[in-house]
């Protein structure tokens, strides 16, 4: 099985069913086992019926006790030997289930790692959900296919050898008669593929809404918004329960005849075996046989309706997978150098021009539009935007990397002690951690922990408030000590005093860097060396916080929070 470590190898992207051959391919040694464990289990469970007859026509019948004894210790024996078997099989099938399932997983989180911050540009949260969740283990157990699957088709073929030297008449029935029940579950499955897409779909975009709706929480109460998100997600889980009812509905269908036919069949071919046994075509060990041959393929026509179902699901997942896989990252054609000494950020889009050593802010109503702008500046999405003169897209994305760092107020915030958390993959010096404390105002947040910067932090840092969580990703901007800072909304959950001096303080640990913000507190606005004021994503106006207060209507009624204006602004 793979190790937690080791490389998972290059999926096949060039299909669901060709990733479904790829996990295969992984590991070949272990699925062939399988395969021969599966079809020796099941060849072996035919054995039964022909060593009972055997037992019946040459033991009980005549009389001959030893020969009855012998052929019950074979029976005993086989039986013994199955069960062995069965236990190996079912071993054999669950390490390749499991070595296919952290495959995917490693897959996944490697192409999500190698997505980086472009993987929420490319991707819903919900779609990644719901691979991680639902579709790796669909995909996991598609492949019961390789062992049990195959050990079906062998049995079939063997049963059916074994009942040609019966009856000609039954081992064509049954040669004719299963592969009908196959087909006619066939159309079944291609609508079950179909429901199940569509049923994908809307439990990704249903996840998706619950991320958000437990990430804005709180704003939505404040806003008085969470009756009509409830009542609109209400109204998305009704239909997704709707189109849950309809993959329901076809796979108990599927179900039911992979149980229900191979049963009315089984009844059918006993009923023949026992007209040519009162006939005295065939012996009654004969007709014990038969019985218990068609008994034993009611197991491996079950199993190629299971497996048959079990790929549909599973090529629904694999695609998703897949269509993941495929997401490429950010591409990287610059070749030149960042500019040797600082030098100013232009978006020409809007009009923002970051000088350098300032501490420039954008004030916008509507958020999206500056975080736009930072996304521009920062190169997380194809533009216009200068750096020195050059153009973003030409210098090295490395670079830009090196020098440019986009502080997201929604980053993650992963489980790990605070001082890993806020210092990242390189060592800090104690002195520049407390220094990056101080200048977020967190000194009461390692105050208030048990053991302080070594205390543990709980993932995404539920175990902090609001507050406490944007100043822990303020403290890492600030200790990453960038040469350019575009913070987005560093300050948006703090109370007004606790603003005010974050705002002073980011000023001073900032002094002579080039940094950005982007904001609507007048706190912060007003220590700002520059304020740009956006409508509609485009600069209005430009100036201090006191003269844009003084002298732009809307900018005033902005910071001011009157809400009339700001909806007229909207």
């Amino acid at each position: 099985m793979i190790d937690a470590y080791e490389e998972p190898g290059e999926p096949d992207r060039r299909g669901g069913a060709r990733f479904l051959l790829w996990l295969v391919r992984c590991q070949p040694g272990r699925s062939l086992a399988g395969a021969v464990l599966g079809s020796m289990w099941m060849v072996l469970l035919a054995a039964t019926p022909y060593l009972l007859s055997r037992a019946i026509d040459q033991g009980l019948e005549p009389g001959d006790y030893p020969a009855l004894a012998r052929w019950t210790a074979a029976l005993f024996a086989v039986g013994a030997f199955n069960s062995w078997l069965s236990i190996m099989r079912h071993r054999t099938m669950t390490r390749v289930r499991m070595d296919a399932n952290f495959r995917t997983v490693k897959v996944i989180v490697g192409q999500a790692v190698r997505l980086g911050a472009a993987l929420h540009r490319r991707v819903g949260a919900g779609e990644v959900v719901t691979i991680g969740v639902g579709d790796v283990q669909t995909i996991s157990q598609s492949l019961t296919v390789v062992g049990p699957g195959v050990g079906a088709v062998v049995a079939y073929l063997v049963v059916a050898g074994l009942l040609l030297a019966v009856s000609p008449l039954i081992a064509a029935v049954v040669l004719l008669g299963l592969p009908l029940i196959v087909v006619l579950v066939g159309p079944l499955l291609a609508r079950l593929q179909g429901t199940e897409t569509e049923y994908r779909e809307r439990q990704g975009v249903l996840t998706a809404r619950i991320a958000d709706l437990a990430g804005g929480l709180r704003v939505l109460n404040g806003l008085g918004g969470k009756g009509l998100f409830a009542d609109a997600f209400q109204r998305d889980s009704q239909r997704l329960r709707r189109q849950g009812y309809r993959v329901g509905a076809v796979t108990s269908w599927v179900q039911a005849l992979g149980v229900g036919l191979p049963t009315l069949f089984l009844a059918v071919v006993t009923w023949l075996a026992a007209r040519l046994a009162a006939q005295g075509s065939i012996t009654i060990g004969e007709l014990v046989s038969v019985y218990g041959y068609v008994a034993v393929l009611v197991g491996p026509v079950a199993f190629w309706v299971e497996c048959g179902y079990q790929i549909s699901r599973g090529l629904v997942s694999a695609r998703r997978v897949v269509r993941f896989l495929r997401l490429e990252p950010l591409t990287d054609t610059g070749t030149r150098d960042a500019p040797a000494e600082p030098s100013a950020l232009h978006d020409p889009q809007s009009g923002v021009r970051v000088a350098p050593g300032r501490l420039t802010a954008l004030a916008c109503a509507r958020p999206a539009d500056a975080a736009a702008v930072v996304d521009r500046l920062g190169r997380y999405t194809p533009s216009t935007a200068t750096w020195g003169g050059v153009p973003l897209d030409e210098i090295a994305l490395k670079q830009v990397r090196e020098h440019i760092l986009v502080a997201d107020h929604e980053a993650d915030l992963f489980a790990e002690p605070l001082r890993s958390l806020i210092a990242g993959r390189e060592e800090r010096r104690e002195q520049d951690i407390e220094r990056a404390v101080r200048a977020a105002v967190a000194e009461d947040i390692v105050q208030g922990l048990p053991d302080g910067l070594d205390s543990p932090i709980d993932a995404q840092a539920r175990n902090l408030s609001g507050g406490q969580r944007q100043r822990v990703r303020l403290t890492r901007a600030l200790l990453a000590a960038p040469e350019i800072l575009l913070a987005v909304e560093p300050t948006s959950a703090l109370d007004a005093h606790t603003e005010a001096r974050v705002a002073q303080r980011l000023r001073e640990a900032r002094q002579g860097r080039t940094t950005l913000v982007t904001t609507t507190s007048p706190l912060v606005l007003d220590r700002a060396d520059v304020v740009y004021f956006l409508v509609e994503g485009k600069v209005e106006a430009v100036g201090t916080h006191r003269e844009l207060v003084e002298g732009a209507s809307g900018y005033r009624a902005l910071v001011a929070r009157d809400e009339d204006a700001e909806e007229a602004l909207r």
